[in-house]
């Protein structure tokens, strides 16, 4: 009986407790449940991630469990206290990618916590450069495109590099990127060159990037219109002539042609330099018949103008002609002399000044005695341009003339021809005239001239008009005198009318 009553006050003193525990439970199948879900979004394939889901102000432990796209299971984490989180580490696969969310677990309750979206991204590799056209050859004014390639690689970025310097839009205006492309849409010989491009990726504060190597961009420029000269030599008693090919601008290698009387003689393909040289036997004052330059590429042909294969001796008369040249001051400015020769394809010119030859470019010694700066020679020696003048330029003047490729053939000479260079010349104009003076000037100093003449001659026929009208009223008086005087002798009457006679004529 006893025992009984002890046994019923042990039951009476577990009721309270048992009764919170009941409480206790029913609280915390109404707490409500709000995990958060924190990890990267972007994450490069092959590394490790670490998502992390905690559930704040949770007394009681929890079980976490990390869900993928579809509610996929993907791991679980249990018996974790409520203020501690629950750590899922994954290797990145490029199957990992999608949305991923925690759902938390405490008596029974559940939470879904936020839901964070994971991008994979490939590291670039094996990056090249394409163009278009390939190989990367054009000609100036045409497009290429250049391509930056990978084989692997996502969410990338494009970087390029021209002769080693990066291609920026202030830099360069003459390259247009887009997307991994650079484009150039009239390619100019400057854009030539060396190109190389970078593609990259950034993760957080991690780049990884995978370099090309370069490429050359060749631009060809379009041949300008051939140009040709002849010019000959003698070697014993054997002529030779050399005709030369050449153009002014033009991308290497150019195909030359030698035409004779419009058939192809020969051709030689330049890769060196934009000429060519081509011997012909030339006899002197024999037609030959007239020489064309033409010029080939893959895309042009371009003729030259005509050029006759002939040699003329130098023959017939030379002379001197002379020309000078005044400022608008009317001051003497140069003086120009020609050399006239009757005939003579490639005539060797001699000037001489009283006798004494005067020295040119082509027989001086730089280190013995240098051009004299006051007059020089154009046109092969055949003009002698006088530009400074004192009284010791004045003199006789010749020129002399043979055939260039013959040194020991006789020379031609012209007459002598005085230029004559005094003071007087050099200064021509009066005092008040200033070199300053404009022509317009010196054109209303002419009109005044003019003007002051043509003002004397109006006077001077003013004073002769008023003479003759004098004349002629003097003489009617006269007349009316002898009408009215007495009859005088014969002999007297004739000698007052020869005296009147003359003093008339005298006046």
């Amino acid at each position: 009986m006893q025992s009984t009553v002890m046994k019923n006050l042990q039951t009476l003193h577990l009721l309270p407790f048992l009764a919170l525990a009941c409480f206790f439970v029913k609280i915390s199948g109404s707490i409500s449940l709000h995990p958060v879900l924190t990890g990267p979004v972007m994450a490069y394939i092959g590394s490790r991630v670490d998502f992390r889901c905690i559930t704040p102000d949770s007394l009681l432990p929890v079980t976490y469990e990390l869900m993928g796209d579809g509610g996929v299971l993907i791991a679980t984490v249990a018996d974790l206290q409520g203020d501690q989180p629950a750590s899922f580490y994954l290797k990145v696969t490029a199957t990992l990618k999608g949305s991923y969310h925690c759902r938390a677990t405490t008596g029974g309750s559940t939470g879904v916590s936020n839901s964070i979206k994971l991008t994979v991204v490939i590291p670039a590799s094996n990056t090249i450069v394409t163009s278009e056209p390939f190989p990367p050859v054009a000609y100036e004014g045409s497009r290429i495109v250049l391509n930056c390639s990978v084989t692997k690689g996502s969410h990338l970025s494009y970087t390029w590099f021209f002769n080693r310097k990066e291609v920026t839009s202030s830099t360069s205006p003459l390259f247009h990127r887009t997307g991994n492309k650079l484009v150039m849409g009239m390619v100019t010989p400057e854009q030539a060159g060396y190109f190389s491009c970078m593609a990259w990726s950034t993760v957080q504060d991690t780049r990884r990037f995978s370099s090309s190597s370069e490429v050359k961009v060749t631009v060809k420029v379009y041949v300008s219109k051939p140009r040709i000269s002849f010019s000959t030599s003698k070697v014993g008693d054997i002529h030779l002539g050399n005709v030369t090919c050449w153009s002014i601008r033009g991308s290497l290698p150019v195909n030359f042609s030698l035409l004779l009387d419009n058939k192809e003689l020969r051709s030689v393909t330049a890769t060196e330099s934009l000429a060519a040289w081509f011997p012909v036997h030339v006899v002197p004052g024999l037609d030959m018949g007239v020489a064309r330059c033409r010029v080939n590429t893959e895309v042009q042909e371009l003729i030259s103008e005509p050029v006759p294969l002939e040699v003329v001796p130098v023959g017939g008369d030379v002379k001197v002609e002379v020309e000078y040249l005044y400022r608008a001051d009317s001051k003497l400015a140069a003086a120009i002399l020609s050399c006239r020769l009757s005939r003579g394809t490639f005539p060797e010119v001699s000037w001489l000044l009283n006798n004494s030859v005067l020295p040119s470019e082509k027989h001086v010694d730089s280190h013995i005695q240098a051009v004299p700066s006051h007059y020089t020679l154009t046109d092969h020696g055949q003009i002698l341009v006088l530009a400074k003048f004192s009284p010791e330029d004045s003199g006789y003047y010749r020129c002399r003339a043979r055939n260039s490729y013959d040194d020991s053939g006789p020379w031609v000479e012209s007459a002598a021809v005085l230029v004559r260079v005094t003071d007087r010349i050099l200064n021509s104009m009066p005092e008040a005239t200033s070199p300053t003076e404009t022509p317009q000037k010196v054109f209303m100093n002419t009109i005044e001239v003019i003007a002051i003449a043509f003002c004397c001659f109006l006077f001077l026929m003013l004073v002769v008009g008023v003479g003759c009208v004098y004349n002629m009223f003097d003489q009617n008086q006269a007349h009316a005198h002898f009408a009215t005087s007495s009859e005088q002798n014969d002999t007297s009457s004739t000698e007052w009318d020869v005296q009147n006679q003359t003093v008339e004529i005298t006046v």
